[in-house]
This record gives structure tokens, sequence and C-alpha cells, in this order.
């Protein structure tokens, strides 16, 4: 049995301009020690995607389809079994840490939060626990102590109490909501390692969420590249990166600047998706994206693609994928 099942998630928010589908028919799963990436534009729909399985969706938000944390689906739970769930078998590090963090606790404090809440320790051995999570994210007590309050830590500090809160009760999945945005390259680098050497030594599932292609390269063995809170792709992360199909994903990579490039040698603008991703209210019929691709048919606006299998774990939802000689 698979650790984690999401089978065709939905998720409905109410807008300004009524209720709108802001997931559509997310599926993916996950075994123990299984890592993770989803991928896509700012708005696409993965931290979205995040909360529902975190279940910290908005109150008026209406939910669709299964999310199985070893079978069990966790939609149909009551609001205290799911608080059993969260922070204790998922755990996850939000995106960004000066607003996840209270401002007016001290860190020691919020660290044992869930420790308290869900091992029931005694308040020794919950001292001792915070004391080993301290040292484990490289903020030994020795040094830094547990009273320091958020503001008085720096960027990379701050996500390094983060992590230490989510693994605090030895989650079974992580959930790494862009955990290195606002971080300079060196402590990117020291966060990724850190989530991943952690992941490593417990065996517990990893999703990592980011708009950096690099961090998921880096870090998830499988990727899903979403798109106005849809899978577009989905693989193994060096199939997908490897042999991109989607125009999106396509479009993703060819925006990236390399160093040495002709871009940077003749000054030429760098490569970018035309267009703009569609309003909620205003997505065409079929595919999200036709009105952005420059391969769309008709059939690509006037009806919604279904996966296509592209290699053994490697699918796409495009009518015209892209293959090697589309690339060259």
């Amino acid at each position: 049995m698979a650790l984690l099942q999401v089978q065709d998630l939905c998720v409905t928010l109410n807008t300004a301009h009524g209720p709108q589908e802001v997931i559509s028919h997310i599926n993916f799963s996950m075994e123990a020690g299984d890592k993770m990436g989803i991928v896509g534009e700012s708005g696409c729909g993965k931290s979205i995607t995040a909360l529902a399985l975190m279940s910290l969706l908005p109150r008026d938000s209406q939910t669709r389809g299964k999310i199985i944390l070893e079978g069990r689906d966790i939609l149909k739970l009551n609001s205290n079994k799911i608080c059993s769930i969260r922070g204790n078998r998922i755990g996850m590090i939000f995106q960004e840490p000066m607003t996840a963090l209270n401002p007016v606790k001290q860190i020691g404090a919020q660290v044992s939060e869930s420790i308290y809440l869900h091992l029931k320790l005694t308040r020794k051995q919950t001292l001792e626990r915070v004391s080993e999570l301290m040292d484990k994210v490289g903020l030994p007590v020795s040094k830094f102590g547990l009273n320091l309050y958020p503001h008085q830590l720096s960027g990379g500090q701050r996500q390094r109490v983060m992590i230490a809160m989510a693994i605090a009760c030895n989650p079974e999945i992580l959930i790494a909501d862009e955990p290195t945005t606002a971080l300079d390259v060196t402590v990117q680098e020291q966060i990724l390692d850190l989530i991943r050497d952690l992941a490593d030594s417990s065996g517990m599932a990893l999703i990592i969420i980011s708009h950096d292609l690099g961090v998921i390269a880096q870090t998830a063995e499988n990727v899903m590249v979403m798109y106005t809170g849809q899978s577009v792709e989905m693989g193994s992360t060096m199939d997908v990166f490897q042999n991109m199909s989607h125009p999106y994903t396509y479009g993703l990579f060819s925006a990236i600047p390399h160093v040495g490039s002709s871009v940077q040698l003749d000054r030429k603008r760098l490569d970018s998706i035309p267009g703009q991703v569609p309003e909620l209210h205003l997505r065409p019929r079929g595919c999200n994206f036709a009105d952005r691709c420059s391969r769309a048919l008709k059939i690509c606006k006037d009806k919604e693609p279904m996966a296509t299998r592209v290699a053994d774990h490697h699918q796409v939802w495009c009518y015209h994928p892209l293959t090697c000689e589309d690339k060259k």
C-alpha cells in the first residue's frame, strides 16, 4: 500500500467572480522515502495543493477527490483526527518563515509546541527533544539558546527554525513550500542540503515545491509540472527534464539564462513564454495553455487534453507534444 495517494483532487475557492476551481484533477502517489517536486509559475496551484494535503484551506473552500494516507482518506476525517495528523504525520515548511513564525513568541516555545501536542512528553523530555532538533538543523542551543525571537535571526536561521518545527514529531511526509525563497545562493544550498539529509536519514517522503527548476533537479526524483491548477507533465525528474514534452515545460526551460550562452554574448533578450496566465474566470474551454502556445490546434481550444504516456514513468497532458526534432 502506498504511503500517500492523491486521487482526482479538486479544490474550489470563492472569488470575486464566484466559486472557481483552482485545482483540477490532480493525481499522484508516494512511497516512504520518495522525493517529489512540484514546479510551475507563481499562482499555478502548487501551494494550494500543499495546503489541501495539510487540510489548511479556507473554511469556505470545497475539496473533492481523495487524499489517502496509509489507507485512510483524510478528507473524510473530523477536525480532531486531522489535528492528530497535521504536524505529526505530515509536516510542512511554509514559504516565508518571517510570516509563518509567531513574532512575539520565542523560538524554543514555537519548536516545542507540536511536541507538547502530539508526543505528550514531560517538560524535561521536551527540552531534550528541542535541543536535539536545534542541533540537527544547525542552530545548537549552546550557541543560540531558545529565547531568541524570529526578528533576531537571519533569513536562513529562521528557515532552520521552521525545519525544526516541521520535523519535530518525525513525520512520515515532509512538505517544503518554496524553502529557499528570499535566501542568498549560498544559504539556499545549505538549506537544500539540510532538507535532503534529513529526508534521507529518516526515510520520510519529501514533497518540495518550487518555481526554480534547479532546486527540483537537485532534490526530487519525480516531478509534476503544474499550470493553472492542473498537471501538464509528470514523471521521473530525469525523464521530464531531459525529454520535456509539454510546450509549457519547454518554455520554462527556455527562459533559464545560461552562463556563456548566445543570449549573454550577443546581449539578446531572454526567451519568455508569450501572453499571460488566464484569469480563473476566463480560462478557455479546452487546454488552459492553448492561448499562449505556438503549437495549439483547434482541438486544444475546444477540448481538455487527457494524459498521454510518453514513457514508462512519464506522461503529458497535450494533443501536440514536443518531439526531439522540435527541440533542435
